[in-house]
């Protein structure tokens, strides 16, 4: 396919897989470089009909539920992030030599030849709030940039937009990442490793491996995690440019190119003359918000990919002072009673809830939902002994409740039989019976939330509401 220069894509058969967020700019914008694109979609509901109606005024052509034919004559698809490998579509297209891109790739390679560099973030959790706090801290040093890819900005409308941008701070998700093999980051961070949406990767290497792109032909740094073994042999497996450091940050102390923590200050070997004997000071702790551990960890791997671009120290202060988290992450909704209501609806894994537990001595916990294939055994084993008890809701309830009986039998559990809007309210109810003064109660279900809510920002909505009728 070229470069992605205007004159490759005149007549080019382009077929795009999915409607959806990715499906339809990417539509729009190869119709408008004169490529001739037919979009497949699985679905055929009002949502589809309406986004396939706006492309064909266009001249689009849409097939509606059916998105497994490969239609004659594509040359190259460019598919939605969460369409599986395994799909016919892709595997007709292998069959035929016909190329897949993701929205990635192919923002990729429509860059001009200005075009700026990427920072990438990825990991399983921590993703969005390290893009975030990633482009605060930019933002403080002066440079114009943007919270791009799987947040925020679309990358399309970043590398095709009137806006210049000096740096793009971009999160990529695993499936992102199958789908871009082309991509090269100036710098990139993989926060950490656990299993999660192996029902779509098929198995713990190829996720790993998928996730693993995100350092290859990197130029400056490739940023890992020292807590995350995982990470580091990443890092080692990918072929990197001429010159490119391995980078680890650390909630210890850091040694020689590491950042990591000493007496409560976010600190710097890794961008400092003389690694060996000099470290620079980045932040207090106290300049995080919040100052849980796994969110020390993003700042620092923040912190690592700024460092990286030239970031000075100051900027990195200021730019985690002037961060402020998105709603549902250890969100404090309120205190009642000396008990603290704490909202973390976007742990939506078990890596994620662990890393939520973690944060508090003596907790209530609500959890359940959809599993997406997780096993819950080690999350409950590595918290069992922070559990005051237990309130389970949502359709794959049982799978956590057995593992707390194997694990924690002495945990009060009460296993709510719903999945209606209420289930919420009652579950919070539950929670405030079960809790003493000093104790936390904890959102942070280790599923998705489809089975009962629109999404998780819906789901930590209806807890907050909840909280706020029992403080009523």
């Amino acid at each position: 396919m070229g470069s992605g220069k205007v004159t490759d894509w005149q007549g080019k058969h382009v077929t795009v897989a999915g409607l959806g967020v990715s499906g339809v700019p990417a539509a729009k914008v190869l119709h408008g470089l004169g490529a001739k694109v037919t979009v497949v979609n699985d679905g055929d509901d009002a949502r589809a009909r309406e986004q396939a109606e706006d492309l064909r005024e266009l001249g689009v052509t849409v097939r509606l539920g059916d998105g497994a034919t490969l239609p004659e004559g594509t040359e190259l698809i460019v598919t939605a992030p969460g369409w599986k490998p395994d799909k016919p579509l892709f595997t007709a297209a292998a069959a035929a030599g016909v190329p897949v891109w993701g929205d990635v790739e192919l923002a990729w390679r429509l860059r001009g030849p200005d075009a700026a560099p990427w920072l990438c973030v990825t990991g399983t959790n921590g993703k969005t709030t390290t893009t975030q706090m990633l482009a605060s801290i930019l933002k403080a040093a002066g440079l114009r940039t943007a919270a791009v890819g799987n947040i925020g900005v679309s990358l399309l409308d970043a590398v095709l937009g009137e806006e210049r941008y000096d740096v793009l701070a971009v999160e990529l998700s695993s499936y992102q990442l199958h789908w871009a093999p082309s991509l090269r980051a100036h710098s990139a961070a993989v926060l950490n490793l656990a299993p999660d949406h192996l029902d779509w990767h098929g198995s713990m290497e190829a996720y790993a491996k998928d996730k693993g792109r995100v350092y290859e032909g990197n130029r400056v740094a490739c940023v890992y995690n020292l807590a995350d073994p995982a990470t580091e042999d990443l890092v080692r497996e990918a072929d990197v440019e001429e010159g490119c450091r391995a980078v680890g940050f650390t909630l210890g102390a850091p040694g020689p190119s590491q950042l990591g923590v000493v007496d409560g200050i976010l600190v710097d070997r890794a961008f400092v003359e003389n690694r060996q004997k000099n470290a620079q000071e980045l932040a207090e702790v106290s300049d995080v918000d919040p100052p849980a551990p796994h969110n020390i960890a993003n700042a620092l791997a923040a912190a690592a990919l700024a460092r990286a671009f030239g970031v000075p120290a100051k900027a990195v202060r200021d730019g985690l002072r002037a961060f402020t988290p998105d709603a549902h992450r250890i969100a404090h909704v309120a205190d009642l009673d000396g008990v603290a209501y704490v909202d973390d609806s976007k742990a939506t894994n078990t890596h994620a809830a662990e890393a939520s537990l973690a944060a508090y001595e003596s907790i209530v916990w609500i959890a359940g939902g959809l599993a997406k294939g997780a096993t819950f055994d080690e999350l409950v084993t590595k918290s069992a002994k922070r559990l005051r008890g237990v309130v389970l809701l949502g359709a794959d309830r049982a799978l956590i409740g057995e593992a707390l009986a194997r694990h924690a039998p002495e945990v009060p559990v009460v296993d709510l039989d719903r999945t209606d809007t209420g289930a919420m309210l009652a579950a919070v109810q539950e929670a405030r019976r079960l809790a003493a003064e000093g104790d936390t109660v904890l959102l942070a279900p280790a599923c998705a939330s489809m089975d009962m809510f629109v999404n998780y920002n819906q789901r930590g909505d209806a807890f907050a509401q909840a909280v706020r009728e029992l403080g009523a």
